[in-house]
């Protein structure tokens, strides 16, 4: 099988291409430093020509209201690519609960994604991760005055890059699923315990305050953001990627 990674040269794309390389597939990265740009669809054609299986794992460069364009314009160009050269499978990542944050726009801009990759004319599998561990840092740094790092106490299940990218690489590698597949990590923790664990493996001085209005995650509602039913959930626990 011949895979098309769009965004294969990032955290998640250079893994999937290496687990489907590995596995016996031809999985080929393509980005921006490639000379495929999604957007504007400049080497989109050439770069799903032949391709079996297209897996685009592209990010918007930010997290606002245009982040709702980036996503309308790159799904845009790759399905119609994609259509054009008889591709069979298309496969995104996304992020579990997505549809339940109305308040962000970020998430709000993912959901649009999935929404328009179903009502394509492609059979497609939609990924849906928890939060990465390679993000806490970042989360944290967010909200970080001085000394003092607030947090929220929603509830996260934060998931290893290296799990996603197992399941993104089974997933493109299978039949279409034609729906979506929730991947997690194997514990659930409030944000700001998850900080106090972080800075607890990794001590810089900070301390973490409880505050539920702090940050993009005071948007959540409750426990939208953890795996529900029959999802899978992945090996890596947070205590023991941090060691």
């Amino acid at each position: 099988m011949k895979c098309a990674v769009i965004g294969g040269t990032g955290l998640i794309g250079s893994q999937v291409v290496r687990k489907l390389n590995d596995a016996g597939h031809e999985a080929v990265p393509h980005s921006l430093s490639t000379g495929v740009d999604a957007v504007t669809g400049q080497g989109v054609a050439e770069a799903v020509a032949g391709a079996d299986c297209v897996v685009n794992l592209t990010n918007s460069p930010t997290f606002d209201e245009a982040s709702a364009a980036f996503f309308r314009a790159s799904m845009d160009a790759l399905l119609a690519a994609g259509h054009q050269a008889g591709v069979g499978h298309f496969v995104i990542l996304s992020i579990v609960g997505v549809d339940q944050v109305p308040g962000l726009a970020y998430y709000r801009a993912k959901a649009l994604q999935e929404d328009l990759l179903k009502a394509g004319p492609i059979p497609y599998s939609i990924v849906r991760a928890t939060q990465f561990m390679e993000f806490i840092d970042a989360v944290m740094s967010w909200s970080t005055e001085g000394d003092t790092v607030r947090l929220s106490t929603t509830p996260l299940q934060p998931i290893a890059a290296q799990d996603v990218s197992d399941t993104v690489a089974e997933v493109a590698a299978g039949s279409p699923l034609n729906g979506t597949l929730d991947v997690g990590g194997p514990d659930v923790h409030p944000l700001d315990e998850l900080g106090r664990i972080t800075l607890n493996a990794r001590p810089d001085g900070r301390t973490v305050v409880t505050d539920d209005t702090a940050g993009m995650f005071a948007a959540v509602d409750g426990d939208v953001l953890t795996t529900k039913g029959d999802a899978r959930i992945a090996p890596t626990h947070y205590t023991d990627w941090l060691a």
